[in-house]
């Protein structure tokens, strides 16, 4: 066999290794809080908002809130930038980060709120 196919072959499975790798690295699961509190890996968890417990803190420039799991479990949120222009009308909240310290530390958040054309279809 010639080597170019040899060198060829052992080039294109590299590559399809490290694309594997690479994206199992990027994927984030859904989990519940407290198998994200056990894992304490890069994780989404989806929940409600608990009204009245939001707060944004000049100090550590942090905006903090506590969700509600399916299963009732309560947890506060820790996210590091702005709140979301349309929180208040969150019906689920999807927080995509870590347990630490006893908090969750959400890089990024999923707001669904409900849309204008479900309440249009339901004045019937």
């Amino acid at each position: 066999m010639n080597k170019k196919y040899i060198i060829g072959g052992v080039i294109i499975i590299g590559f399809i290794v490290f694309a594997g790798l690479t994206l199992k690295k990027s994927l984030t699961p859904y989990v519940s809080f407290s198998e994200a509190r056990r894992t304490g890996s890069m994780v989404q968890v989806k929940g409600e908002r608990v009204n009245g417990t939001e707060h944004f803190d000049i100090n550590h420039e942090t905006f903090n809130f506590k969700m509600k799991d399916p299963s009732g479990e309560v947890f506060e949120v820790v996210y590091h930038g702005v709140k979301p222009s349309n929180f208040e009308q969150a019906t689920e909240i999807v927080a995509i980060g870590r347990f630490s310290n006893g908090k969750f530390e959400a890089e990024q958040l999923l707001v669904k709120c409900p849309s204008k054309y479900e309440a249009e279809g339901m004045q019937t």
